[in-house]
């Protein structure tokens, strides 16, 4: 997530200053990215720094400092919105990580490694789901936090048919390796009669 265009997508739609901001970020992101307000002024004064905004200069500092887009700051914030993040490469996911090493570990059983994080997971989903049902039940439907949910409950059930995948690949790549050891063993003692 990019604070710094966070901060500019609030910032052109008039001047602003820092705890508004803040604000601002959690109630469009559906107050599910808590904000701290230190980062927000750090990243002002990135942004000032760059040139990508201007503050007034009053409150040199102070907490009612406010701040405006640049037409630099407009220029930055157009490009960023058209040009898709890098998904060339897959991330360095944790779960994914925790998968391949269990593979490895002696003693350690990954259909049950898959089954914890799996359980976690449908969990997870029928919390987000909980969350949009009350939100479908609210007098006014916050649109920002339907989204967020929305994308959540796909993520998360894109993470779990992945983790279902994994243990069925895994489960026919042991039965594949099974069954070539009894073949094996089998063809050893079909052509002498006893078991080497």
């Amino acid at each position: 997530m990019s604070v710094r265009h966070a901060l500019l997508a609030l910032l052109s739609e008039g001047p602003k200053y820092g705890l508004q901001l803040r604000e601002e970020f959690e109630a469009r992101t559906g107050e599910v990215w808590p904000l701290n307000v230190g980062q927000v002024y750090t990243t002002l004064q990135r942004l000032e720094r760059d040139g990508l905004v201007e503050s007034d200069g009053a409150a040199q500092d102070g907490p009612q400092k406010t701040f405006r887009i640049t037409a630099p700051g407009e220029r930055e914030l157009a490009g960023w919105l058209r040009t898709p993040p890098d998904l060339s490469a897959p991330p360095r996911d944790e779960l994914v990580m925790k998968v391949l090493v269990a593979m490895r570990v002696p003693g350690t059983d990954v259909h049950e490694v898959i089954q914890v994080h799996r359980r976690y997971l449908v969990e997870l989903m029928q919390q987000w789901t909980r969350i949009k049902e009350d939100e479908a039940h609210g007098t006014e439907s916050d649109l920002s936090l339907a989204l967020v949910v929305d994308a959540e409950l796909f993520r998360l059930d894109s993470v779990i048919r992945w983790l279902d995948a994994a243990d069925g690949r895994l489960e026919r790549a042991a039965g594949r390796h099974h069954d070539k050891s009894s073949t094996g063993m089998g063809n050893v003692m079909n052509q002498t009669g006893v078991p080497r």
